[in-house]
């Protein structure tokens, strides 16, 4: 347990001085907080570090044994393996290669170790070994700074195509990225801008520091070099990047080990404000991993800028989320998917990564082998280590007294029930805000559920454009299994795999009377022991857990949908004669899901006492029908004017509600709440498919057409494209055209427009 005094050495590390970078927006949104390049962010305590609490893979159990290993036997990070079953992760050093590996194979002997013992000094030529400075900052007592290393023969161009701002204001504020904003230059849809960079491509006038401080960035975020600290005897001071094991239950059916096969988690650093609070620092497409199986390890451009918009866009609209910090391209760096691609590495930011398949890892539903993959045997003491990790420092269980802590005798406090019924309210209010905010995740696999209940692994997705509560998002998804509609249940059906991952521990636990388990709690206990706990674990909890997820949704939904419809009274019946019946317009008459909210913002209950206004205003509605030329347009208009008047009594209903000391203009008010809960920009399918073809096209304009839809996707609710202006379109300005054009539905073809999991 962390005392006073540890916590207030941690915040002074946070808050040493140091140089600060001109030219970048975060001199401006980091506020008081002293930046640091990356290789010196403060790392947290060993109390607080995954690495130093969960079991390492046996092949490489230090950062001083896996720096042995990579210098020898680098492919054990590259060969995809069955973890060790009480491990949890192993030590990987990021490494983005093609796959197969493209090199020379000496003539086969008949053992085959010549073409083995090549391969090894292959990587080992590639593998991150040779130690170079560390970006310059001054001195940090106690910070443990890690060390920076590169590769002999891997130095493949790297270009910086997106930096996000709120990621980096919200999650590591104290980071300095130099002058890197600068070289991305002016946000613009509309053409290229006037900033140019020096012949080094160094932004004009930037200091060497600065300077300094980006290209450690880009250099560690593309997996060009690691940082590390992998000397010395104290395995507490030492640090390593590494990948998770997990396993999971793909469309229904259980999957064995799949694991981190392309993210490589670099660092977890302490937020300045909140020591307690630590984010970890994830790249995704940084090369081979031992849960790799068949697959290369690399991520290609146009994925990459799907997660790395929607990551922003999606916290923007406050529905919980991964966030996203960089997007380097590796333009020399080919990809085979459906046709041959660029690489591309994300960096993306979270406070935990742990998801439900870590869980089903240590108690699968069934052990399995085949070649490059299969599902170890059940290890329910490192069920035991992850869950206290998880329940402890993850989730931050409140009233829970653990074992060890000052004062607390013996195994401390049963947090099994209480792990599972906070996943469950977690994500059920995340799939909440993605019913009424119409996001289709596309790929619910429980190893893509996050254990914090944040929208993880962006695959597939897409917004709803034309209301269809069947849509599916993925041509994979064949059956719609992960349809719209379906989303609630198949977050139900991931809940039901982490339970019945931990019902033996939940049991043993009620067993012991409330008590936790202790270290090697199973080792002894037979097989008819371990299914009496499960089935004791599933029936005290399923009903309740089930209950909790399901009302910690419905009561979510409905208050984002009293926000959405500017309603401040909350009546029981409201879904029924309001929520219900407006989506079954939409539906109805094929509207456009997001603009149908935004038009109803500026509503106003006098319109429906006007007949000539409410004429008026219905047929502004209608013109976002998709289809105009098959659209019942006497039966559309009966339909929304019933829908109008009713939702105009229930305005008028509760407008004292509304009252304000200032005397403003009530229908103002309302109009103003509900603009700020309706976006007026959001990511469509159509939009995504056109920045990503900009920025592979030309990535110096493209990544400031990526940089000015980041921002709107950071500020959905804003009136972009001069929202209002009902006069000559040739008035407006270029840029203003454009964001007007990229606030549309766009193309009819691409309305509901099917993604691929190929990614």
């Amino acid at each position: 347990m962390r005392t006073p005094a540890h916590l207030s050495a941690i915040r002074a590390m946070l808050h040493t001085t140091t140089t600060t970078s001109a030219n970048t927006p975060a001199a401006s949104m980091n506020g008081a907080h002293a930046r640091v390049p990356i290789s010196a962010l403060p790392l947290p305590p060993p109390s607080h570090s995954l690495t130093h609490n969960l079991t390492p893979d046996p092949h490489t159990p230090t950062p001083a044994a896996w720096r042995e290993t990579r210098g020898a036997r680098p492919s054990l990070q590259r060969r995809a393996r069955l973890l060790a079953p009480p491990a949890h992760f192993s030590y990987v050093t990021p490494c983005p290669l093609p796959f197969p590996f493209r090199m020379e194979y000496p003539e086969e002997d008949a053992d085959g170790e010549a073409q083995v013992a090549a391969v090894e000094r292959w990587l080992v030529d590639r593998e991150a070994l040779k130690e170079v400075p560390c970006a310059k900052v001054q001195a940090q007592e106690g910070s443990g700074r890690l060390r920076k290393y590169v590769a002999e023969k891997r130095d493949e161009e790297r270009v910086l195509i997106g930096l996000a701002e709120t990621g980096l204001r919200d999650c590591v504020p104290h980071l300095d990225v130099g002058d890197a904003f600068s070289l991305l230059g002016t946000p613009s849809l509309a053409g290229a801008a006037n900033e140019r960079t020096s012949a080094s491509g160094d932004a004009p006038g930037t200091s060497e520091e600065a300077v300094a401080a980006r290209q450690e960035l880009i250099d560690v975020l593309s997996g060009h070099a690691m940082l590390a600290n992998d000397v010395g005897d104290d395995p507490e001071t030492q640090w390593a990047p590494w990948s998770l094991r997990y396993s999971g239950h793909q469309f229904g059916t259980f999957a064995g080990q799949l694991g981190d096969g392309r993210a490589i988690s670099l660092l977890s650093t302490p937020h300045p404000d909140d020591p307690d609070t630590v984010y970890e620092l994830q790249l995704k497409g940084a090369g081979r991993t031992p849960f790799s199986r068949m697959a290369d390890g690399l991520a290609v451009l146009r994925s990459s800028i799907r997660e790395f918009l929607c990551s922003e866009a999606m916290h923007a609209l406050s529905i919980p989320t991964t966030r996203s910090l960089s997007l380097i391209s590796l333009p020399s760096l080919p990809v085979e998917r459906e046709r041959v691609e660029s690489a591309c590495v994300l960096t993306r930011v979270a406070p935990s990564f742990v998801r439900i398949g870590n869980f089903e890892a240590f108690n699968p539903p069934a052990n399995m082998f085949f070649f490059g993959g299969g599902q170890q045997q059940a290890h329910l003491d490192g069920l035991r280590v992850l869950g206290e990790w998880t329940a402890r420092r993850v989730l931050k269980l409140e009233g829970v007294r653990w074992r060890g802590d000052p004062g607390v005798e013996g195994p401390g406090d049963a947090w099994g029930k209480e792990l599972v019924f906070e996943v469950a309210r977690r994500n059920a209010r995340m799939v909440a805000g993605w019913q009424a905010y119409g996001f289709m995740h596309g790929v619910i696999n429980t190893d893509n559920v996050s254990i914090l209940g944040l929208t993880i692994d962006y695959g597939p997705y897409a917004f709803m454009d034309v209301f269809d509560p069947f849509h599916i998002c993925n041509h994979s998804d064949q059956e719609g299994r992960y349809a719209y509609k379906f989303q609630p249940s198949m977050i139900i059906y991931a809940l039901r795999a982490l339970l019945n991952a931990l019902a033996p521990l939940i049991g043993a636990e009620d067993e012991l009377g409330g008590k936790a388990v202790s270290p090697g709690w199973a080792d002894s206990a037979s097989a008819e022991q371990i299914k009496e706990w499960t089935d004791r674990g599933i029936r005290l909890l399923k009903d309740d857990m089930e209950r909790i997820a399901e009302e910690a949704c419905a009561v979510e939904y409905g208050r984002l949908m009293h926000k959405r419809l500017a309603l401040r009274r909350l009546d029981k019946d409201d879904e029924l004669l309001f929520s219900r019946p407006l989506l079954d317009l939409m539906e109805d008459h094929r509207m456009d899901f997001h603009g149908t909210f935004r038009r109803l913002a500026v509503f106003r209950p006098s319109v429906a006492a006007d007949a000539a206004q409410l004429e008026a205003f219905v047929e502004s509605l209608l013109g976002l029908c998709a289809e105009p030329e098959r659209l019942d347009r006497e039966r559309a208009t009966r339909d929304w004017k019933i829908w109008l008047e009713k939702y105009a009594g229930r305005i008028e209903s509760e407008r004292e509600l509304w009252q304000s000391d200032t005397g403003a203009d009530v229908d103002k008010l309302r109009e103003e709440a509900a603009k700020a809960a309706n976006p007026r920009f959001v990511l469509r399918q159509w939009l995504l498919e056109e920045v990503i073809k900009k920025v592979e096209t030309d990535a110096e304009s493209g990544k400031r057409v990526l940089r000015k839809v980041l921002q709107m996707a950071c500020n959905p609710f804003e009136p972009w494209g001069a929202e209002g202006h009902d006069g000559d379109e040739s008035s407006l300005d270029i840029e203003v055209k454009e964001e007007r054009r990229y606030c549309s539905m766009g193309e009819r073809k691409l309305l509901g427009f099917q993604c691929s999991c190929s990614s």
